[in-house]
């Protein structure tokens, strides 16, 4: 595993219990990195502390209440006299429907927690990091957001818009050192798959070239470089992690 420098910042992970959100976690913590992991399953929460081995903080936050998230971020900072790095992996894959078929308030609670709730704590975050002229944010997007999966479009749309949204925001901040830049992974082995039909999981396996679906510390590489401060000229971008399965 490459050393990459993270001492002395304070980093926020959403999604932070399970999956690519812990896997970011674990390797920050290695990096010398201060973490405080968001999650709305505070069991899981406390499940993950104990891996972590109390080596980071817990808050229980659902991303899609604005109060909450404001006064999570307001804790951070207050508790670590600033907050440097932002990574949001929560989400939700939500069911698998054609789009005429698929169930109204499905599309509003994947929409919600996928695109809105990364627009909050983003919106959240980001005055923190102006004011000391400094940050490094990663959404987490797929590569479901480039391309579309037939039976998902309420993830894809949901995932598209976070591209489109880092896009616009890392444009924003760039007279500042603040990097915000996304990935796109291809699938993951992660508890998302659960939510997903087999035959569906079968579907996304046979477009990547590799053969096989992402692993999570091959995800937690990229970003850990993407929020460091060597990290500094690229922003607004997308970075692909699908396997050789992105066609642009």
């Amino acid at each position: 595993m490459n050393a990459i420098d993270l001492k002395g910042r304070v980093a926020v992970v959403t999604g932070g219990a399970q999956g690519i959100g812990l896997c970011v976690a674990r390797r920050f913590i290695a990096s010398g990195a201060t973490v405080s992991l968001w999650d709305r399953d505070a069991a899981q929460l406390e499940v993950a502390l104990a891996d972590l081995n109390g080596a980071a903080t817990a808050q229980t936050v659902d991303v899609v209440d604005w109060d909450t998230v404001a006064r999570a971020t307001e804790a951070v900072a207050a508790l670590n006299g600033r907050l440097d790095i932002l990574v949001n992996s929560a989400g939700i894959a939500g069911k698998n429907a054609p789009l005429d078929d698929y169930e109204i308030d499905e599309w509003r609670r994947v929409i919600d927690i996928d695109l809105t709730g990364t627009f909050l704590v983003n919106r959240a975050v980001i005055p923190h990091m102006k004011a000391q002229n400094y940050g490094r944010i990663v959404n987490i997007a797929s590569v479901a957001g480039k391309e579309g999966n037939p039976n998902a479009s309420a993830y894809a749309a949901a995932k598209a818009g976070v591209i489109g949204m880092t896009k616009a925001v890392g444009k924003e901040l760039a007279e500042y050192d603040i990097a915000v830049n996304a990935i796109t992974p291809a699938t993951a082995k992660t508890a998302i798959l659960d939510e997903l039909k087999p035959e569906f999981i079968d579907y996304m396996l046979s477009k990547i070239p590799r053969g096989r679906f992402a692993e999570v510390e091959e995800i937690a590489g990229m970003v850990s470089w993407l929020v460091s401060q060597e990290n500094s000229f690229t922003t607004a971008s997308v970075f692909d992690l699908s396997g050789g399965r992105a066609t642009y």
